[in-house]
Formats: structure tokens, sequence, C-alpha cells
């Protein structure tokens, strides 16, 4: 924290070179955010692209009072559901490249993580976009319930609501449908 604090000091006192340090760290964490919430690489790298652009003309207003890593997440995402608001954006499917994500060498272990990502990814997809969101902002991002309403700027019991709700619809599905996710059948 005290380092991206020196980082932010520097920007704003006409270090354009230190902005750099902030991207090298956020960069790959917020790609795979809208990766997932725009569900195409090339819209998600272009909208990370400019959310960059956000944060760096809005540095000065990062108060100090919560964590740099909430505040730089909400300007992203709050950028991109303005976009999103703008373009109607469509949500598209696309597979992950699951090469990245398997780093085990038994061809039978290697196909059933890749069909469990999968079939997770297909769970997260047929959520609404706010209940989608919140899951991912949870167990991907590892953000906190507090972190998450504040991200995105709603009450605390809305943001559990949701992450609720999404979960049920994530668990009626494999009830119905079947598929991997026992744990998430029983109700964990």
């Amino acid at each position: 924290m005290e380092e991206e604090l020196q980082w932010i000091r520097e920007v704003l006192s006409g270090n354009k070179q230190a902005y750099a340090h902030i991207i090298n760290k956020y960069k790959n964490r917020l790609y795979a955010t809208i990766l997932r919430m725009t569900r195409n690489p090339q819209n998600a790298h272009d909208l990370v692209q400019e959310a960059f652009i956000k944060v760096y003309q809005q540095l000065n207003k990062y108060d100090q009072k919560g964590s740099f890593s909430s505040w730089i997440y909400r300007v992203a995402i709050n950028h991109c559901m303005d976009e999103f608001r703008k373009k109607s954006y469509k949500m598209k499917q696309v597979e992950i490249n699951e090469e990245k994500i398997v780093n085990t060498n038994h061809p039978e272990v290697v196909f059933l993580k890749k069909e469990k990502s999968r079939q997770l990814e297909r769970l997260i997809a047929t959520l609404p976009e706010d209940e989608r969101m919140i899951i991912l902002l949870r167990y991907v991002n590892e953000l906190s319930y507090n972190e998450i309403s504040e991200l995105i700027e709603i009450p605390l019991s809305d943001v559990r609501n949701k992450l609720h709700r999404a979960k049920k619809k994530m668990r009626d599905t494999v009830k119905r449908e079947g598929g991997y996710f026992y744990e998430l059948s029983k109700g964990r």
C-alpha cells in the first residue's frame, strides 16, 4: 500500500512514468475481471485501456479512505457499466484459454479440469449482469462483501442478497441439468 501511495504521489507531482507501475500491478487482474464481464477479449482489452485512462484522470480524487485496489476496481467497473449502458453491450460467449489454467499432465485430470471450468463459466454466464459481476468480484477477485458494496455502490445487504440469489440460481441449474458441481447442488 505504501508503495502504491508513493507511485500516486509521483504521478500527481508530474512523473508520468510512475503510472507504469500502477498499470503493471493491476492490468492482469482488471483484464480478467472485465473479460468475464464482457466475454469478449477485444472488448475487454479496449475497456481496460480506457479504464486506465480514467484512473489516471481521476487519480487526484483517490482520498485514501479505502484500499487503492478497491478504488481502482470501482473506477474500472463504473467505466464498464457506463459503456454497457451507452452501447447496450451484448455479452458474447467465448472460450477461456484453458491451457493457462491447467498445469498437470495427466490426461484424465486435464480433461476433468477443463470440463469443470467450462461448466462453471457457462453457469456464471447464465446469471444477470449484476449478479455475475458480484460472483466474479467475490470469488475471482476475492473481494470482501464490504469492498464489493463500496466498489459497485450498493448497500451491503444488496450484495449479500444478490450473491445468495446468484448461487441459488446456479445450484438450481445444476440440480436441473446435472454436471460436476455436486457441492453447489447441496447448497454449500
